[in-house]
């Protein structure tokens, strides 16, 4: 297989999911097909073999696309920011109503939010979709919206705000959800790790959860013992199944105490113990449609690790390698 070849294959790899943030951000599946297209010709323009995420790449390709013909559409359509036309949003809801095309994205989003995001700027609809939806860091977000990261999160707070001023919630896979609270997911600096708002309910918001896991992952990555003990609740439990306890040594879970990964671990001092200072392999993921990280090996997830957060903290952590029943998609 030659490089071109090898290329075409990974790009049809991530293809349904480039549809998906596409669909997302425009609202009309011809668009996001054409979305998908135009971002094929830019990757074969550019010097892929460089590139170590590609996964990550080919959504931020996509993501510009979809920005550029947002911004055009609104260039074009102003009246869709102050007056959204109800029959216009439902006519983008059925249009992709292909039994194929919805296999492929999962589900369509209501009416309702896209009168939401219609009346959203083109920066926030983006900044709100990739981080709310996909739990895309705002770090790999700011320089598509041409925004540092705090004024990217600030842009996914106000899309964010619309939401709950109609008691939408928009989860991962799109869904529209009525009268469910979405608290700010909002996260502090601390020591460059970004930490979420503790007085957040993460359970009611994707994107607090997804902000939690990012924390976690970044801590452990860079052996920040404070940042860790920070959000791990004190009577945190790690639990793994059988599968994953056979191929502890190859997610790295236990390396940091020679004792390879086991099926509980209670505590904090003894979960901080096992996750810091590792060379940390996961890569973020939606499980089951909810935010967590995922242990891949050619492309492949091998293993999956699903949280479970309360009162601010990271309760409980699920270590599963047998994946049967599990949907999985990876996000960078």
């Amino acid at each position: 297989m030659n490089e071109n070849e090898w290329l075409a294959a990974r790009f049809e790899t991530d293809r349904a999911r480039l549809r998906a943030v596409a669909y997302r951000v425009l609202g009309s599946m011809p668009e996001a097909e054409d979305a998908v297209q135009e971002a094929w010709l830019r990757v074969t323009r550019a010097d892929a073999a460089a590139v170590e995420n590609m996964s990550g790449w080919l959504t931020t390709v996509v993501a510009r696309v979809s920005l550029n013909m947002l911004q055009s559409r609104k260039s074009r359509r102003e009246d869709l920011v102050d007056a959204p036309d109800p029959d216009r949003a439902h006519h983008r809801e059925t249009e992709s109503a292909d039994p194929e095309q919805e296999a492929l994205l999962a589900e369509s989003l209501g009416a309702a939010m896209f009168l939401i995001l219609d009346t959203l700027t083109p920066a926030e609809r983006l900044a709100f979709v990739l981080h709310d939806m996909f739990a895309v860091p705002f770090e790999e977000i700011a320089p598509i919206v041409d925004r540092t990261p705090a004024a990217a999160r600030q842009l996914a707070s106000r899309a964010r705000r619309r939401f709950q001023r109609q008691g939408i919630v928009p989860d991962a896979a799109g869904t529209a959800r009525k009268n469910v609270p979405v608290p700010d997911a909002a996260g502090t600096a601390r020591k460059n790790v970004p930490v979420p708002d503790e007085s957040a309910d993460a359970e009611a918001s994707q994107a607090g959860k997804a902000d939690f896991v990012h924390a976690f992952l970044t801590a452990s990555r860079e052996g920040d013992f404070e940042a860790l003990l920070s959000i791990l609740a004190p009577d945190i439990v790690v639990r793994a199944d059988q599968a994953a306890v056979r191929m502890g040594m190859a997610t790295g879970i236990g390396m940091a105490t020679g004792m390879g990964l086991t099926e509980e671990i209670r505590g904090t001092d003894a979960v901080t113990r096992a996750f810091a200072k590792l060379s940390w392999a996961p890569v973020p993921a939606l499980i089951d449609g909810s935010a967590g990280l995922a242990y891949v090996r050619d492309g492949v997830p091998h293993a999956v690790f699903r949280f479970d957060i309360a009162d601010g903290l990271i309760t409980d952590i699920d270590i599963r390698a047998d994946l049967t029943g599990l949907d999985i998609i990876i996000l960078s």
